[in-house]
């Protein structure tokens, strides 16, 4: 069993600096990425440095957090990041909690973590990162629902403030966009991993960059349809009705091996979660798997509920609509993802990340209307702060 459930941060500030310092030459390098942030932007920052943050963004990539570190650096202080149980689970995770990162045990009410989220922005001057969308979306300008988790911890934050006796704090929600962009020809390394994936799926090589990623993705989607026993002879059905069928069906029966319920409001990635959870609960408890009497084993479930994380936001018409390199590498790496079986592929080529802030919302002055009508404040509060994020994310496609 686990022996620990939760990582607190372990901030060490002097560290901190040390790896503000080289991280540049890190994400560059070993990355292919460098940060590029707009002149208004850090202003904005700049203007709340003794404020408490709560920092906000988009996360297309398994390389947001550093992106945010990077513009942590550029500001010259240190933000504390809300991550992954599993990612402070690993090897790493003391360097994580050394630069400012805790945890949070996605799919369950994790009580230490929010008492953490609570405290960290009681203190003045506290920059927060999390990331709303809950998970990475995998799509390079375009952002998936915000969980309202974030805005309503910073709302309890400040009214547990209020009941103390304190005065009301000024705690901005900063609307963070992060935008990708290529800057070296693609093509060898889009010809590449096409052809890589056309010989592991046995696919006929195609004409055209976008009929050869087509013919891959069909390949794959019949594939795994049959594996999973729900293929349909009818022809007339769309991309997206069998992918959405495809993922309900994952769900659905894993759910029901854990007899798990789930309500028509509850979005897919925390159902998956959920189930993830219950499946290492389960394989903890037993110990071994050999005892488990599940139709599913344990790693099949794990297995079935990343595709459903990779597929979470894919629909037809994604590159067709927009077909930026960025949107092609964005699809062609879910499906090198799960043919390959690799989580996190490695970048084919060098990236800038920008940076575009939104404009910061004094959550202070929602106070009021959190304490006679909590769920409405804090639907309002995260539906704008999100429109404000690919607003901004709009702006970045246009300007390229």
């Amino acid at each position: 069993m686990p022996t620990v459930d939760f990582y607190p941060p372990r901030r060490n500030v002097p560290f901190v600096r040390l790896i503000q310092t080289l991280i540049p030459m890190v994400a560059s390098w070993g990355f292919k990425m460098d940060l590029e942030v707009e002149y208004e932007s850090l202003n904005q920052l700049i203007a709340l440095r003794n404020d408490r943050v709560l920092l906000l963004p988009n996360h297309p990539t398994f390389h947001d957090a550093i992106a945010l570190f990077l513009l942590s650096g550029k500001l010259g202080q240190s933000f504390y990041y809300l991550g992954a149980y599993e990612q402070l689970q690993s090897k790493l995770g003391r360097f994580f909690q050394a630069i400012g990162s805790y945890s949070v045990r996605r799919g369950l009410a994790d009580r230490a973590s929010i008492i953490q989220t609570m405290e960290l922005l009681a203190q003045p001057g506290c920059h927060l990162v999390i990331f709303p969308e809950g998970g990475c979306s995998f799509q390079n300008d375009i952002v998936t629902s915000f969980r309202a988790g974030a805005v309503q911890l910073a709302l309890q934050a400040m009214n547990r403030m209020v009941k103390q006796g304190k005065a009301i704090p000024d705690l901005y929600a900063v609307p963070v966009s992060i935008k990708y962009r290529y800057t070296q020809d693609m093509t060898g390394a889009i010809e590449k991993l096409l052809g890589q994936l056309e010989q592991k799926l046995e696919v006929p090589t195609q004409l055209g960059h976008y009929e050869r990623l087509r013919a891959i993705a069909e390949t794959l989607l019949t594939q795994l349809e049959s594996d999973y026993g729900i293929a349909s002879d009818d022809a007339t059905l769309s991309w997206n009705h069998r992918i959405k069928s495809l993922k309900a069906h994952l769900l659905k029966t894993c759910e029901q091996q854990y007899g798990l319920t789930s309500a028509a409001t509850d979005l897919d990635r925390e159902r998956v979660y959920r189930v993830l959870n219950a499946a290492q609960m389960q394989a903890e408890l037993l110990q071994t798997e050999s005892q488990i009497d599940l139709p599913w084993s344990v790693e099949f479930v794990q297995r079935s509920m990343m595709r459903v994380l990779n597929f979470d936001a894919m629909y037809d018409g994604y590159v067709a609509e927009n077909p930026t390199v960025e949107r092609f590498m964005d699809t062609l790496t879910r499906l090198e993802r799960e043919v390959f079986n690799i989580d996190q592929p490695a970048p084919k080529r060098h990236r800038v990340a920008t940076i575009k802030i939104g404009t910061p919302i004094n959550l202070k002055d929602s106070l009021t209307a959190f304490q006679t009508h909590k769920a409405a404040t804090v639907d309002h509060l995260n539906q704008t702060i999100q429109r404000s994020v690919q607003s901004n994310l709009d702006l970045l496609n246009q300007s390229r």
